[in-house]
């Protein structure tokens, strides 16, 4: 028996998700983008407006990096 599914398990119609929970922020925001690069400056455009944070660590840009999620 063959299982088959609607949903694709990759490709290039995935889009990149960070939701702020994942990464330890008491925050509903979910953040997306076609690329990881993208992502990672919508994040630290939310993290600027949203949270007052000016700046994006190296070692929290780390944890975004190690929290996308691709859907």
């Amino acid at each position: 028996m063959i299982l088959v599914t609607a949903y694709p398990t990759g490709g290039v119609n995935m889009v990149k998700m960070l939701r702020c929970r994942d990464i330890g922020v008491d925050c509903n925001g979910v953040i997306k983008a076609k690329t990881e690069e993208e992502l990672m400056k919508k994040v630290a455009e939310h993290a600027k407006t949203v949270h007052g944070i000016s700046k994006i660590s190296p070692d929290m840009a780390k944890k975004v990096k190690a929290a996308i999620k691709e859907v």
